[in-house]
């Protein structure tokens, strides 16, 4: 199989880089951990292997320059940025997303975000 250019496929079908930054308290910038980044990824991460998401990879990233609008994640190869606030947004997420190809685009950020 190959890619669209013709050179290999892409390891993963899909790749989620989910940010769990952590910055000193007060920072005016805010951080992801701090808004439960880290067991919204853990379960992320969880529900995948329970739906046998084989082919997917789900990552935690340092500071995706987002702050502000966190806990914030990105999935490739699609580069579609998401704002997952709740276990509920993640599944649709997963359901939506990276399972059936769809997008959901309340959760969405666009770059003037």
């Amino acid at each position: 199989m190959t890619g669209p250019d013709n050179g290999p496929a892409p390891f993963y079908a899909r790749h989620v880089f989910f940010c769990v930054n952590e910055r000193p308290d007060g920072h005016p910038r805010g951080c992801c951990k701090a808004k439960g980044s880290e067991k919204l990824r853990n379960y992320m991460k969880a529900r995948a292997k329970e739906l046998g998401m084989d082919r997917v990879r789900i990552n935690q990233s340092g500071c995706l320059d987002r702050c502000e609008l966190g806990p914030t994640l990105v999935i490739y190869p699609e580069g579609v940025w998401y704002r997952c606030e709740s276990m509920d947004d993640v599944e649709r997420v997963l359901q939506d997303h990276v399972l059936a190809g769809g997008r959901v685009p309340d959760l969405m950020l666009g770059p003037d975000d």
